[in-house]
């Protein structure tokens, strides 16, 4: 059985179930109770809890379980912030760890498709640029793309976008040797998708928010309402929403006439008081 790399990972569990599989198939006589001498504990269930998610990793633990794992110096660095991506309090923390995982160039290289997802959603920028693919006079320039984005984005990003939305396959070579929009979904691995949708909408929000003062009424919309409701109401709320933006969807795909301008139909609903009931 081969030993695991360790950057085809992002949960750090997995990556010890896997590790201690190979070890034992080369060496039956290893045991989890051998891996936790050599990673300096005492407790004969550490390793067992910690692969079973009954228990968290401090620092020191995370190297001493490096050490006996034997990691190189930049594979336990990858360890500690696989770590860290898991145990995060909040999404600075975890946007932190994920920024040292896909910082590696050896990840990169071996999940390139889950850097790209990750990077569409936590970039404003990418899926905009997607969308304006969808105009007439669209050209595949970083230049050109930078002065139409609003807010005005820089030529690297504009030229960071088109090869990411090409690695995710969003947008495909034309005959002419042009850019065009393709079909396909976003794909995010289940260990980051939290935190990818968190950052695609509090992006979103602080561009509605500069939004009021940007532009004039007549290219933007603000609807709201504060009201006091049951909390068995939330679901049925909730469903609302998605209906009216699946209306819109559908709307957007049988207007007639070229696309003409990008927008974000931004539909949010978030509690204002605490609750009368205890929650759960």
């Amino acid at each position: 059985m081969a030993e695991p790399d360790i950057y085809g990972y992002l949960d750090f569990r997995a990556f010890l179930r896997d590790w201690f599989a190979s070890r034992k198939a080369r060496d039956p006589r290893f045991s989890r109770r051998q891996f936790v001498r050599l990673a300096g504990k005492r407790s004969p269930g550490l390793l067992t809890d910690v692969m079973d998610g009954a228990r968290q990793l401090s620092p020191p633990m995370v190297r001493a379980f490096a050490q006996a794992m034997e990691l190189t110096a930049p594979q336990a660095a990858f360890f500690d912030a696989l770590v860290r991506l898991d145990q995060a309090a909040d999404t600075k923390e975890r946007n932190e760890a994920w920024r040292r995982v896909s910082g590696s160039k050896a990840f990169r290289e071996a999940r390139p498709l889950e850097g790209a997802s990750m990077e569409y959603l936590s970039c404003w920028w990418f899926p905009v640029v997607r969308e304006l693919a969808h105009r007439p006079d669209f050209v595949a320039d970083p230049a050109w793309i930078a002065e139409r984005v609003r807010p005005q984005i820089t030529v690297a990003q504009a030229s960071k976008a088109l090869q990411t939305l090409q690695t995710l396959g969003l947008l495909v070579v034309t005959e002419d040797g042009g850019l065009a929009p393709a079909e396909g979904v976003v794909t995010t691995p289940h260990e980051v998708q939290a935190l990818g949708v968190v950052n695609y909408h509090r992006n979103m929000l602080r561009l509605a928010v500069d939004a009021i003062d940007a532009f004039p009424g007549r290219i933007r919309h603000l609807v709201a309402a504060t009201v006091s409701v049951p909390e068995a109401s939330l679901p049925e709320i909730k469903q609302a929403l998605n209906e009216v933006q699946e209306r819109i969807l559908d709307l957007s795909d049988r207007f007639e006439g070229d696309a003409e301008r990008v927008v974000q139909v931004h539909l949010v609903m978030f509690p204002l008081s605490d609750s009368a009931v205890e929650e759960s």
